[in-house]
């Protein structure tokens, strides 16, 4: 099999220095990350989607090696973001894979820009609006950090004075497969979130939600503005999402929705079950030229 080589650039984009990886050739793929972690929860999939894509995969406005500036944290922007760095690099238009808040990322760039997503995977999240519409004590307790994370400077302060164990908590309780994040890959994340601003960058992410998020979900959802590009939602059998009703939930913001669970995983699908998530890409994504070389991910274990 021919070899493969993944490449770390910087693009200047919407005022940002924004960091992305790349790799491959073909129609192509942007994997969007989600909190807490970097582009670099795509380690599995990268090289496999490359035999057959031109695969960019971003850290997003505030993490991993972006710039984090004290403001732009809202989805319309983080959308803007990345709609200018595929600009940059010369394409029309892309098909996007997003995990947690990258899907949520996705979710609205496919809603303002959608002559520019081709296709849509939602990985393990329901829309951030029905979230809210649904936050009963009993989603409270599984999702008590989004509103811990809301709150201004606490979060900072507490999570700053043990970042590894902060982010710890979230890889054990949130995992089902845990030899999937690798003690290599939470170090990984542990250095990325112990940069300067990297802390409060990941908590505006979630701080946006109110009040702007919210009204641009809003005014979405009361113009019936849908997703109108194919949309595929996977989510971790084991997972929080897993017990909700997603698929249901999805057909209510997307016109042509498909999806499934993930067996045996929690919510981090891309690290736990790389092998299962990648065939659904492959079924989904559109089709390559040519027959690509493909092989399974490789991973610890």
């Amino acid at each position: 099999m021919t070899e493969l080589v993944v490449t770390q650039e910087v693009a200047a984009v919407n005022g940002l220095r924004m960091h992305y990886q790349r790799a491959g050739h073909g129609p192509p793929v942007v994997l969007l990350h989600g909190w807490p972690q970097t582009s670099h929860c795509w380690r599995y999939l990268i090289p496999q989607l490359a035999h057959a894509y031109t695969v960019i995969a971003p850290d997003l406005r505030g993490y991993g090696l972006t710039d984090k500036p004290p403001t732009g944290y809202d989805k319309a922007t983080m959308a803007a973001d990345v709609a200018g760095l595929v600009e940059s690099l010369g394409f029309a238009a892309v098909s996007v894979v997003g995990h947690d808040r990258g899907a949520r990322v996705g979710h609205r760039w496919g809603l303002d820009r959608p002559q520019q997503v081709e296709r849509l995977a939602v990985l393990d999240i329901i829309p951030t609006r029905e979230m809210w519409r649904r936050m009963d004590a009993g989603l409270a307790a599984g999702f008590w950090h989004w509103l811990f994370h809301l709150q201004p400077d606490l979060p900072e302060r507490l999570a700053g004075a043990d970042v590894a164990g902060y982010l710890g908590y979230f890889f054990h309780r949130w995992t089902y497969n845990r030899h999937g994040l690798e003690p290599e890959a939470i170090a990984e994340y542990v250095r990325a979130f112990s940069a300067p601003g990297a802390l409060r960058a990941g908590f505006d992410d979630y701080r946006a939600a109110f009040p702007t998020d919210a009204e641009h979900d809003d005014a979405d959802a009361t113009a019936g503005n849908k997703l109108r590009m194919p949309t595929l939602a996977l989510w971790g059998e084991a997972g929080l999402v897993g017990q909700l009703p997603a698929l249901d939930i999805w057909r209510d913001y997307a016109r042509d929705v498909s999806g499934a669970a993930i067996p045996a995983c929690g919510h981090f699908l891309p690290e736990e079950r790389p092998e299962p998530v990648l065939r659904q890409l492959r079924e989904f994504l559109p089709a390559p030229s040519g027959t690509p070389e493909t092989c399974s991910p490789r991973r610890p274990g």
